[in-house]
Formats: C-alpha cells, structure tokens, sequence
C-alpha cells in the first residue's frame, strides 16, 4: 500500500491550447491534507479532506465523516507543521486547527459517513458556514439537526436554532466565493441513492476537483459525470487542473446491482477515459494526481481492499494516469 506523508507533484511545461499558450507553474497552488480515507465501516476514518490555497493558511472541509480524529491523526503525521500562525494557547493542536484553520465545510452529500464528524464535533466548534446543495441541507436539517438525532447547530429549522452554523445553499453550475477563504467552488450534482455533488474548487487559473460519491453514468444513466468531463476539459483550454478526489468503494468483482452508486476500477477507468478523449493537449494528465477515496474497509480476511484496488487501476492504466491511494494523516501538495 501506498505510503505517503508529504507529496510534491510539480511540473514545469508550456502547451498550446486553441485559446492560447499556457505555462504551467512549476510551484504547488494547493494542499490537500486526507482527515479519513475510507467509505465506512471504520468509524475515525471516514471520508474527509481538509483543503487550502497555499498562498493562505485557511482550510475549508471537504466531508467531514471524520473530523478531530483526523485531525489528530494528521497532526502527528506532521501535515500542519508549515503554518505559521501563532497557536493559541488556550486550545490544543487540534482545537486549533479547527477553530483558527477551518473557516466552512463543503458537503458533498447526507450520508453518515460524510458527516458525522461534524455532527460530534460541532458541540465545541465555533462558528462556520456550511455549504451544500439544498437537498443535503435539508437532509442535514431534517434528520439530524432536529433535536431529536442531534442539536440544532444551524440557523435554520427547528426551533430553538443554536444558530453556530450559518446554513448557505449552493446552485449547481454557479460559482461561489468560499468566506474566510480565496477559494471559489462551483457544486455539480452527482448521481446516487442520495443526491451527492462534485466541487470544482478555483484559485485564480489553478482548479481542483473533489467527488463526492458517485455512481458511473453508464450504471445510473444519468449524464451527470458527462457533465462535469466536458465542463472541465472548456475550463482546461484556459486553466491547470491541479488534481482530483475521486471515490472507488469497491473493486471489479462487485455486481452492477450492488454498486448503490458507487465506483469500481473498470467504471473509473471509462470515465477517466472519456474525459481523457474530451482534453486536446493530453500532456495536461502527466503528472496530475487522481486521487482515490471511499474505499471500502472490509472484515473479511486476505488481500487489502487498497491494495486489490490500486492492482487493478494499475492493470488496466493504458492512458498512464497517476493513481495515488489516499490515507489518512496524509499531506499533498498540488
């Protein structure tokens, strides 16, 4: 398995586009620190990613499944120790992160493994945005912050509302500026049993995207990761891709019936494949970190899901696309 502490992935190359000549910076734009890999069932390690511009020491929270655990974990792997800001001292290290670092949280969907680290967590959180499509805020709203599974947090629904939560409504296909933040993310609706969304997150002319989960639209018929392919390969003509998040929950022997729309290896190399036919300048996928996530955490004995699933991503890389398994405490930089 892929071990990883601190990745720099930078590349120094100019390619023509039919817009114009573009140069690719040869410094990282962004970090990415991994907060849980995993899809379930292993509760303090479920799917979360903490992200930043690097010219800023301000994180928003990309799903939340697992929050100060991952924290924690991350911080003994190390991943904070390039921020500068001066600790405050009646916090700990991850009280710290959390309150001074964490300016908003980016939800992909209402699934407990993408939230329940908030949900725990919010008791002794301060006060932040929470940004999501409306269905999964009403979901979050409707099933959770009811004072019945949990606490109103949010400013919105049942009555008495503890209002630490300041609750925002993305638009799909429209950008939005991130507060506390130089990021601007635009959401795309994602097809599962649950509406999910993909965020594509901008800092000037550098991009990044990060799925939540997803079923492949040759299963769910939907179009939906078509979309978002075709978005990104416009936005490429005039932009870099730093990377990407992905999720692959199971690996190829897993039935089409019992995906519940999630991803394998076989339907992430077709989509893959497809974007990758959509780009003009095929150089722009080099050194571009796909990043896999969600991988389901299994009791049964013999091979590592991580493992079997890196081995047939790996089998089947004819397009040489740059696979890296993520892990929690886990520090890139793009």
């Amino acid at each position: 398995m892929l071990k990883v502490t601190a990745l720099t992935l930078v590349v120094a190359l100019a390619w023509l586009t039919p817009a114009k000549v573009i140069a690719k910076p040869a410094t990282p734009t962004f970090e990415l620190i991994t907060l849980g890999d995993t899809g379930g069932i292993e509760d303090g390690n479920l799917s979360a990613f903490l992200f930043r511009a690097l010219s800023e020491e301000n994180y928003i929270s990309l799903d939340s499944g697992t929050l100060v655990n991952g924290i924690n974990v991350a911080i003994e792997n190390h991943a904070f120790d390039g921020l500068k800001r001066a600790p405050d001292d009646t916090l700990s290290a991850a009280g710290n992160i959390l309150h001074h670092h964490v300016k908003g949280y980016l939800l992909s969907h209402g699934h407990l493994d993408h939230v329940a680290g908030l949900l725990i967590a919010s008791p002794d959180d301060n006060s932040k945005p929470i940004y999501a499509l409306p269905s999964v805020n009403n979901t979050m709203n409707g099933n959770y912050f009811n004072w019945q599974a949990w606490a109103n947090f949010t400013d919105r629904g049942i009555i008495p509302r503890l209002n630490k939560y300041p609750v925002i409504d993305l638009t799909a296909k429209q950008p939005v500026s991130i507060k506390g933040t130089q990021l601007n993310v635009t959401p795309f609706s994602l097809s599962h049993p649950l509406e999910s969304t993909a965020f594509i997150i901008e800092k000037d002319q550098d991009l990044f995207v990060y799925f939540g989960d997803t079923g492949p639209d040759a299963v769910e018929k939907e179009g939906k990761l078509d979309a978002i392919w075709h978005y990104l390969a416009k936005q490429m003509q005039t932009k870099t891709l730093r990377g990407m998040v992905i999720e692959v929950s199971f690996d190829n022997q897993r039935p089409d019936n019992l995906l519940f729309g999630h991803l394998t290896p076989k339907y992430l190399h077709q989509e893959l494949s497809k974007f990758h036919g959509l780009v003009s300048d095929k150089t722009q996928f080099q050194d571009m970190p796909i990043i896999i996530s969600h991988i389901k955490y299994s009791l049964k004995s013999g091979i590592n899901p991580k493992v079997k699933i890196k081995q047939e991503l790996d089998a089947a890389n004819t397009l040489g696309f740059n696979f890296v398994i993520a892990k929690q405490g886990q520090r890139l930089v793009l």
